[in-house]
């Protein structure tokens, strides 16, 4: 079997590197191209890239894949395992090859490219891995496989991340094998269920402290650790890094920090929500307890926006 996998970020990284490690003869990478990252414009190259320069995997960096294909259909794979990719694989390819998608949510909830963060951020209890059939629709192929995983109160999108990937290697390793032989029963989408968790735009990271207590809290883990919610205060962006729930109440306006024993704290619903780590504008990350004692002294009751 000549395996072409489609990925760019840490979850597609893992998903190439389980299929390679177990044997799968994976003959090209397809990822999106290098970006300048941060103040310095430093050209990187993404996760799935970077394994493939470890591991001799062939790399092929389309800027458009709908124009640029013809890489992939001169390798005539019999399989495309694609996750994370970050773009939509054109109709000519999907009609001549056999292709699966690894989509970080229990489908049809969440089609889109950001399902982890919204699964925190629009409270859901429980998300996990589906494995389906690519369809020229985003993320509406029939269902192949699913497993679930429980949301805890305290996951952020970073540690469900790690945890939903864990389940997508083994539900992969429990699903090629049919995809293969293709000895599998595959179940159609019922669109009457579907809810989508489109990429997280700019304005969505902004916190609305108007909202109720758990929508700001979800809020502020979901985007955690990227890109985080953030909060204005004395004209500065302030990034809210890590929180916690608490029982403390408070008859403050929605907003206001507060002084507490781990350092600072937000009222959301006349309750606080506990501000742990956080991020002033242009400066590194640091605890709450430590900015209290310097930059924020002189928060107490300054209104967050």
């Amino acid at each position: 079997m000549k395996i072409v996998f489609m990925g760019t970020p840490t979850f597609g990284r893992e998903i190439l590197k389980c299929l390679h490690q177990n044997g799968y003869d994976v003959v090209l990478a397809v990822c999106q191209p290098d970006k300048y990252v941060g103040r310095k414009h430093v050209l990187t190259s993404c996760e799935v890239k970077q394994y493939c320069i470890e591991n001799n995997i062939e790399v092929f960096q389309p800027v458009k894949i709908r124009e640029d294909y013809n890489r992939v259909l001169e390798v005539n794979p019999d399989l495309i395992v694609t996750c994370a990719y970050g773009q939509i694989i054109p109709k000519i390819i999907l009609d001549k090859c056999k292709c699966i998608n690894v989509h970080a949510s229990l489908l049809p909830k969440l089609r889109g490219g950001a399902p982890i963060q919204h699964a925190i951020i629009d409270g859901y209890s429980t998300t996990g891995i589906t494995i389906m059939e690519m369809s020229s629709k985003m993320d509406a192929g029939a269902i192949i496989s699913q497993s679930s995983i429980d949301i805890d109160i305290n996951d952020t999108y970073s540690s469900l991340h790690d945890k939903l990937i864990k389940v997508a290697t083994r539900l992969l390793l429990d699903t090629i094998e049919s995809v293969i032989d293709n000895s599998y029963v595959a179940i159609k989408q019922n669109e009457n269920e579907v809810t989508f968790g489109y990429n997280i735009l700019p304005q969505q990271e902004h916190i609305d402290f108007n909202k109720s207590y758990m929508q700001v809290y979800n809020q502020i883990r979901g985007l955690a650790d990227v890109p985080y919610a953030y909060g204005i205060v004395e004209g500065k962006k302030v990034k809210l890094c890590q929180v916690s729930t608490s029982d403390i109440v408070s008859e403050n306006v929605n907003g206001t920090i507060v002084f507490v024993s781990k350092g600072l704290g937000v009222v959301v619903d006349n309750r606080v929500i506990v501000i742990e780590k956080l991020q002033l504008e242009g400066k590194n990350i640091t605890s709450a307890k430590d900015f209290r004692n310097g930059v924020a002294r002189n928060w107490q009751g300054v209104v967050m926006c």
